[in-house]
């Protein structure tokens, strides 16, 4: 881990090396060493401690999920399974099986729904660590395509040149309120995660400057609205998308944190709430856990009733 330039202007940028020559230490940095490695290597910085208190690594896991017709767990797969630790696997299995969910009447069908996880660990104090599953969203894309929203067109964000100067990377999560016509009327940066640390005043400009650039070029996108189905009348819809700036290293392959099965290490940005939304319960489930390039219609599909943020 690399904390670089705590200068009071540009945040320093959490960094994961595995390099050829500690490959090994590498493989062995699961979730029982990943925060203490962390903090042990940025312990010579005066701030080690506030990054402690307030940073966090995540990972994002997928795969799909059958609820019964009483909103019961059937059955459960994980994508890629073999690239998760085992520590991330545990807390699925001890978590999901137990899980309750609020479903339409569907005649007795089992539904199958895509399934997104946002499992965190935090640290607790210096030498303990917690795990828990923080957030999930759920949708089955394809069985459903006439009954939710979908990108008709959508172009990246341009890369705010004062971010790349600094090596400034992070997540802006937004979401937006789309007409019938399949365009935005509004859009909102619910919260804004950076892989870096600085003065509170900097990490805010940071956040501000990426949230800016998400918005504008989400303004210009379309989207296939719904044309069957229960929301296919509504006045409007919801969809909360990620949208992700990530500075990858010379040569162009992807940093380790946006590969599947990999820690994300970030400062958590405040989760800011929309002045625009009426009901408030659309809000209720953390924004974060949708994968990058897809996007989430807010009050569709089965709802989760039972409670995330255990071990």
């Amino acid at each position: 881990m690399r904390v670089l330039g705590l200068d009071g202007q540009t945040p320093c940028r959490l960094e994961l090396d595995c390099e050829p020559s500690n490959g090994g230490f590498c493989m062995r940095l699961l979730l029982a060493g990943i925060l203490s490695a962390w903090l042990w290597c940025v312990a010579l910085d005066a701030h080690a401690e506030n990054i402690r208190k307030i940073a966090e690594a995540s990972m994002l896991v997928k795969g799909t999920i059958q609820i019964n017709p009483d909103g019961t767990v059937n059955s459960y797969v994980l994508d890629r399974a073999e690239k998760l630790p085992q520590a991330v696997i545990e807390v699925i299995q001890k978590n999901i099986p137990a899980w309750k969910f609020e479903v339409a009447a569907t005649s007795g069908a089992v539904l199958n729904e895509s399934m997104s996880v946002r499992v965190l660990a935090k640290a607790v104090d210096a030498e303990h660590e917690s795990v828990s599953i923080i957030a999930a969203t759920f949708g089955d894309d394809d069985s459903a395509k006439k009954e939710r929203i979908h990108f008709k067109t959508r172009q990246p964000p341009h890369y705010p040149p004062m971010a790349i100067e600094a090596r400034v990377s992070g997540t802006v999560f937004l979401l937006i309120r789309i007409d019938r016509d399949g365009r935005v009327q509004d859009g909102f940066a619910e919260q804004v995660n950076l892989r870096a640390y600085g003065e509170p005043r900097v990490m805010d400009r940071y956040r501000k400057i990426l949230a800016d650039a998400a918005l504008k070029s989400a303004s210009e996108w379309t989207y296939d609205v719904p044309t069957q189905g229960k929301d296919a009348d509504a006045p409007y819809w919801l969809v909360r998308v990620p949208v992700s700036f990530d500075l990858r290293p010379v040569g162009g392959q992807q940093s380790p944190a946006s590969e599947y099965g990999h820690w994300d290490i970030y400062v958590p940005g405040p989760k800011q709430e929309v002045p625009w939304v009426k009901d408030r319960t659309l809000l209720s489930t953390a924004p974060d856990a949708i994968p990058d390039g897809a996007l989430q219609q807010l009050g569709s599909g089965p709802r989760l009733v039972t409670p995330l943020g255990k071990g």
